[in-house]
C-alpha cells in the first residue's frame, strides 16, 4: 500500500473507501484524521462552482505540501483528493486524510494540509450565482489560518 495517494480529478470519490484505506495496515497508525470539503450552495447564493487548475503542476505542489507535512509529523498515510471542473452544492470538493502514531499529531497535520492546500495550491474557482458569474478571490483569514503554520515556505 503506497503511503501517500494524490489525486486530482472530477469524478467523485467514496470517502468511506479513503478511510478504509488509511486505517487499514499493520503499521504504528494509532489515529487517523479526516478533512471532507463541500460546495456551499444556497446560503450563499451559489448554484454552481467550477474548479479549475494547471495539470502537472497542481500535483506538484500538493506533492511538495505533502511532504512538508511528512518533514514534520510522523505519518504513516496521507491522502490527498481535490475535484475540479463543475460541481453542484453539497458536492464533495476535497478530502484530505492522514494515519499517524497519536490522536494530536494526524489532526494538527490534516490542519496544516488543508490550510496550505487552500491557499498554496493552484485551484481557480469561479461560482455562478443569480447574478452571474464570479471568480473566488483569496481570503484574508485563510492566509492567516495558513500563516501560523510557517517555518520555510514552499
Amino acid at each position: 500500500m503506497d503511503a501517500v495517494r494524490l489525486l486530482v480529478a472530477a469524478e467523485d470519490f467514496d470517502p468511506g473507501q479513503e478511510i478504509e484505506r488509511l486505517s487499514s495496515g499493520e503499521g504504528q497508525s494509532g489515529a487517523v484524521a479526516t478533512f471532507l470539503g463541500l460546495v456551499r450552495g444556497a446560503a450563499d447564493g451559489v448554484s454552481a462552482m467550477t474548479l479549475e487548475h494547471y495539470p502537472g503542476m497542481t500535483e506538484k505542489r500538493i506533492a511538495a505540501i505533502v511532504e512538508e507535512a511528512r518533514s514534520r509529523w510522523a505519518l504513516e498515510r496521507v491522502t490527498v483528493i481535490h475535484r475540479v471542473g463543475r460541481l453542484l452544492p453539497g458536492e464533495r470538493i476535497v478530502f484530505v486524510g492522514v494515519a499517524g502514531r497519536h490522536r494530536a499529531e494526524s489532526l494538527a497535520a490534516c490542519e496544516f494540509l488543508i490550510d496550505w492546500l487552500k491557499t498554496r495550491a493552484p485551484f481557480w474557482k469561479m461560482e455562478e450565482t443569480a447574478q452571474g458569474e464570479r471568480w473566488v478571490e483569496a481570503r484574508e483569514e485563510d492566509d492567516k489560518r495558513a500563516d501560523r503554520w510557517n517555518r520555510t515556505p514552499l
